[in-house]
C-alpha cells in the first residue's frame, strides 16, 4: 500500500511542479527528516513483504546479510571462490515475490559480468561473492540493492524486491 502511495505521490509532485510562466512556483516544505522518516517506512513495508514471502515458502533457510540481502546457497560448488574482477560466466532467473518471471538467461546460453566493475545489481554483486564455481544460489534482493524507486523501467515496477535464482558456472 505504501509503495502505491510512493509511486502516486511521486506522480503527482513531477505534476504539480510543472509550472506556466504567469504562476508562481509552489513552495514544497520537504525535509531531510520527512525523507528519512519517509524512506524508513517504505523499507518496513519491503521487509514486511519480504517476511510474507518467507513465511508461505518455509523450504527456503535464508542467510540475512547487514546490507537487507538475503540468500541459500542450495547446490554446493567445489571450484575457484568468486571475487572482485574476475569475469563470472552465469546462468539466472530474476522473477518477483509474486512469481512473475521477469528476466532469465536464453536456453545454453550465459551472461557475463565482471565482479565489482559492471552496472549488475548491487545485490547480485553482493551475492556472487559468497559463491564458488558450480554454486546454485537463491538471492532475495531489497529494491535498495536491485532497482529501487523506480524499477528497471521494463518488467521490474518501482519498490519491487526481486528474486534470483543464480547459478555461477565459471570465473575467468
Amino acid at each position: 500500500m505504501i509503495k502505491k502511495f510512493a509511486f502516486s505521490l511521486m506522480i503527482i509532485f513531477s505534476i504539480s511542479c510543472t509550472s506556466k510562466e504567469n504562476e508562481k512556483p509552489v513552495e514544497v516544505k520537504w525535509s531531510a527528516d520527512k525523507s528519512s522518516k519517509f524512506g524508513k517506512e517504505l523499507t518496513l513495508d519491503e521487509e514486511i513483504d519480504i517476511q510474507l514471502y518467507l513465511a508461505q515458502h518455509k523450504e527456503l533457510k535464508m542467510t540475512k546479510t547487514g546490507t537487507g540481502l538475503q540468500f541459500e546457497i542450495y547446490k554446493k560448488g567445489d571450484g575457484d571462490s568468486a571475487k572482485t574482477g574476475r569475469l563470472a560466466l552465469i546462468t539466472y532467473k530474476i522473477s518477483l515475490l509474486d512469481g512473475t518471471l521477469c528476466y532469465q538467461t536464453e536456453k545454453n546460453e550465459l551472461d557475463k559480468f565482471i565482479i565489482d566493475h559492471s552496472d549488475v545489481e548491487t545485490g547480485i554483486q553482493e551475492g556472487i561473492k559468497k559463491l564458488r564455481v558450480g554454486d546454485k544460489v537463491k538471492l532475495m534482493i531489497p529494491s535498495h540493492l536491485a532497482h529501487g524507486l523506480v524499477g528497471d523501467m521494463n518488467k521490474i515496477p518501482p519498490l519491487n524486491p526481486i528474486i534470483v535464482d543464480l547459478e555461477l558456472i565459471k570465473l575467468r
